[in-house]
Parts: C-alpha cells; structure tokens; sequence
C-alpha cells in the first residue's frame, strides 16, 4: 500500500479567498522529513522560518547537532560544497546571516508541547525573544523541560511523513562514537564548541569531511485557492518532483475524499481549476504519494 504526506486542508466558502497551511519538507540524502507548519497558531514563527527558507538561507544546511532523545538541530550554518572530499573546517563553514529576533510565542495561542516529532525555534540561554534561524526536531517527549524553561520554547510544526528517518537518529551514540562527534577533538578553537555533537555518517574517532554531514535542504509546500470566473475555484501549490500529487475535495466533516485530479510533480507550481463548485462550501486537501 502507498503511503502520503497529506500538504493541506484548506476550506473555502464560495466568495472567499482561502489560503492553505504550509508543509515544509526537510529533504535529507536519506529522505525527506515531512512538517505540518502551525500557521495560524503560530503565526509570527512559521512567517519567520518561511522567511529564511525562502531567501534560501537553509541551502546546502546541515544538522549541526544530535543529543539523541532529546534534539536534533539545524538551521544555523552552511557549507558550500557538500559533496567535497575536503575535511569539513571552520573557516569552510558559513554562518546564516540572521534576521532580528522574534517574539516568543510559547504562550500565544494554543499551548504546543515540545513532544515527540514536532519542530520549534532555537534560543539563546535566558532570553525568551531570541529565536532567529536556528530549529530543532524534539526527539522525545522533552515537554516537562522545554515547555517550562526559558519561557517555553516554541513549537511551531509537527512531523506528518518521515518519522522513521528521524527516529533514525535516536539510534545513533556518542560515547561509543557512532555517528556523533565531538569537533573540538579535531579543533580546538572555541567557536568548534557549535559542532561539539556534531552527527556524521560513519563510526569512529575520524575528524568530518564535508561529505560526511546529514544535509537538510528545506523546501516549502505552499498552496493557495482563489476564486475565478462564474463560481469557479482555482487550487495552486508548487508540486513535488516525481511523485503523484492528487486533489481531492469533501463537503462534510468526517471527510469523504473525492478525486478532483491526479498529476505527476516536477517541482513547479500547479494550478487546477474546479469549475464544479456551485456555491457549495468544500475543503480541499492536496496529497503526495510515496
């Protein structure tokens, strides 16, 4: 059976312009990570971290640290050629230029948890407004801490599609150095303190290369629907390449999802009008299968 990462529910009244939720999709060597942005819950977040993916910040990003059970961090540096044979090095490594800090909003909104699977912003050590680029996966239930220190720090996704890739990274072990290395071993400068859980893809006591690094690429799945002509709805969402990305729409809540069409992605925005709409209210999903 085929799995899918479902990218939106969107309602849409006749005469309204809906805009849809946001997926970002964290695309690794070894897969992709699929998160649900809590746009309306969390609204000053998400437009931040859309806001760095979208001037391209997060190209060619890495996974900068790993406490397995506990996080799994991104979204601070970049190297620029990830495919180098050439030892990963300080002065090789770019530092995302931020934008100012956001507001916390732990406590705006609906109360989210830092537990199992969801993403929240990385801060400074007591300051609550000082999240800028940097992300997290919490890799355990960490609510009973995270929630509680520093103002609570703040969940703004969760993980729909991917799950195993990042339990993946609760397998890994630094004390007996397998796939977790502490830099400072093969730098001593104190900026390499950044990278002193650095996650790598081998076993052993070797210092990185740039090739040996889990990268995460982050794209955004965005989709909008807008009224046309006589009543008619147009759906637009950038496609995932080489997978089947379908429409389907229902009526009523539980949901029976019918087909409105079905296209192979190339990674370009699609656009499909339902013409069919007649003054009825649908809520409309877009999905990809795996």
């Amino acid at each position: 059976m085929k799995s899918f990462a479902l990218l939106l529910l969107a309602f849409l009244a006749a005469t309204t312009l809906a805009s849809a939720g946001t997926l970002a999709q964290f695309r690794t060597q070894f897969g992709d990570i699929d998160v649900e942005l809590y746009d309306q819950e969390k609204p000053v977040t998400v437009r931040n971290f859309i806001r760095y993916a979208e001037s391209g910040a997060y190209s060619n990003g890495f996974f900068h640290r790993c406490i397995p059970k506990f996080a799994l961090q991104g979204g601070g540096y970049t190297v620029p050629n990830p495919q180098s044979q050439a030892a990963f090095a300080l002065t090789n490594v770019t530092r995302i230029q931020t934008f100012p800090p956001i507001t916390n909003e732990f406590n705006t909104g609906p109360r989210l948890s830092n537990t199992n699977g969801t993403i929240a912003m990385a801060k400074l050590p007591d300051d609550s407004n000082s999240a800028t680029c940097e992300w997290f996966f919490n890799l355990g239930d960490n609510s009973s801490n995270l929630d509680n220190q520093n103002g609570g720090f703040t969940v703004f996704g969760r993980v729909v599609a991917g799950t195993n890739l990042l339990n993946f990274f609760n397998t890994l072990d630094k004390a007996t150095l397998k796939g977790v290395v502490d830099f400072r071993f093969c730098d001593t400068n104190t900026a390499a303190g950044a990278f002193s859980d650095l996650p790598v893809l081998y076993v052993g006591p070797f210092c990185p290369r740039n090739v040996d690094l889990f990268y995460a690429d982050v794209t955004l799945l965005n989709v909008k629907v807008r009224p046309v002509d006589n009543g008619a709805q147009e759906i637009s969402w950038n496609s995932v390449s080489n997978k089947l990305n379908s429409i389907e729409f229902t009526t009523n809540f539980p949901p029976v999802w019918q087909s409105l069409t079905a296209t192979n992605g190339t990674g370009e925005m699609f656009k499909f009008v339902d013409s069919s709409v007649n003054n009825a209210q649908r809520f409309y999903r877009v999905r990809v299968d795996y």
